[in-house]
């Protein structure tokens, strides 16, 4: 019998390159912390390439993979996916600003402060000017993903949307096989650099807290999400909890909304909910609904804001989760895929400087999401089924007009 071959996850990687880039900080010469910056920078800069690209591929076929739906119910899956993730969002920032800050003493602050500036610079750069600007790809991608859903098959043949599809899987190669290997050499920089500059001890300090009131949000998102399905449907939340166990478990341990979608289907059959739905709702949920995501992104924002003293408030939160909202319809299923697509608009919340993301903060942004992404991807699956089973009672009270069983 062969061995199976052991493959270490992405977040055990992160926390090595997070220890790592710390050792090289704390007791390697300047020479060679360097030396690592400078690696570290390469990547950063392949990143501000490819984000456009990233962007541009995965919001054209998400958009134009919607027209694959059901009408009235594509529409009310949308908006309850879409409302969630706003409401998600906006309540992690609520309860982040209000209980972060007593995490964070003002000497804390003040050390991160005093380093704000203090940095390593790399031997030599490179640069790549990316093909397209940000805000240029969303716009794109929009206008190509809509067209495409009402023209093909009608006014135009499938040869642009198999030629998008093509181009969307290469982006998802370079994903898998560049972005997410080389991903603990960017945070293993960044460790690196900020433990030179004495940033590393203070921070460290408060993402632990951190980290703890993002998992008990999920935990209490999952409880809420259920319980309305649960009152929608006349049936026991406790029970639907329950059943959505393995898929929860299953995210946690592969970090993609998209390779749990077998087993939560599987859920979704244990709830009751009627094949036709179920196989409907839950892959096109398992793209464009975050709350998960969207609660640790805002928290970590929120805790990135207050560590490096950026102004952040209700004001300026608010167009930002809007904005991410559709814009993760682009996330692949990928470990990191949200925090990826959220990069380049990260300025909304940091401002031009600091939201660069080639920068610093957003770096820690990175390192501080990922490690908790895990937890986010089980609690957007959890939710695809809650909304699967609120939809599938709209379907059959208001479609197929049967009565609906109630559980005890």
């Amino acid at each position: 019998m062969e061995k199976k071959k052991f493959k270490l996850g992405l977040v055990p990687k992160l926390i090595i390159a997070i220890i790592v880039g710390i050792l090289f900080g704390q007791f390697l010469p300047e020479g060679f912390c360097r030396l690592v910056v400078t690696l570290s920078g390469f990547f950063s800069t392949f990143l501000k390439f490819i984000i456009p690209l990233m962007i541009l591929a995965y919001v054209t076929m998400g958009i134009a993979d919607l027209s694959q739906g059901a009408g009235k119910l594509l529409l009310i899956t949308v908006a309850l996916a879409y409302s969630s993730t706003l409401i998600a969002g906006s309540a992690s920032f609520l309860v982040s600003s209000s209980l972060f800050p007593h995490f964070m003493s003002e000497g804390a602050l003040d050390q991160i402060a005093a380093t704000a500036d203090v940095s390593l610079a790399p031997y030599f750069s490179i640069t790549i000017e990316p093909l397209l600007e940000t805000l240029s790809a969303v716009v794109l991608a929009f206008i190509m993903g809509l067209c495409l859903s009402s023209m093909r098959g009608k006014e135009i043949g499938n040869s642009l949307y198999n030629g998008m599809s093509d181009f969307s899987k290469i982006i998802d190669k370079v994903l898998h096989k560049i972005i997410i290997p080389l991903l603990p050499l960017y945070i293993c920089g960044t460790f690196t650099d900020m433990t030179k500059s004495g940033k590393t001890f203070a921070i460290l300090g408060i993402l632990w807290k951190v980290f703890l009131v993002v998992i008990a949000m999920h935990l209490i998102c999952i409880f809420i999400q259920f319980t309305i399905a649960g009152s929608v449907s006349r049936k026991n939340p406790l029970t639907l909890i329950k059943n959505q166990v393995p898929g929860y478990t299953t995210a946690l341990g592969t970090q993609s909304s998209a390779a749990t979608i077998p087993v939560n289907l599987q859920c979704a059959e244990a709830d009751g909910v009627c094949s036709q739905i179920r196989n409907f709702v839950v892959p096109l949920c398992a793209n464009i609904h975050m709350a998960g995501s969207m609660i640790t992104i805002t928290a970590c924002a929120t805790a990135v804001c207050l560590m490096n003293q950026l102004p952040i408030s209700l004001a300026t939160v608010i167009p930002f989760i809007m904005t991410l909202g559709i814009a993760m319809v682009a996330s692949p299923g990928a470990p990191g895929g949200s925090i990826m697509t959220a990069l380049p608009f990260l300025y909304m919340v940091f401002g031009a400087e600091a939201g660069d993301p080639e920068g610093a903060i957003c770096a820690i942004m990175v390192a501080l999401y990922i490690t908790q992404d895990s937890f986010g991807t089980a609690c957007n699956i959890s939710g695809d089924n809650a909304i699967g089973i609120i939809v599938d009672t709209i379907y059959k009270k208001f479609i197929l007009k049967t009565p609906q069983p109630q559980e005890n």
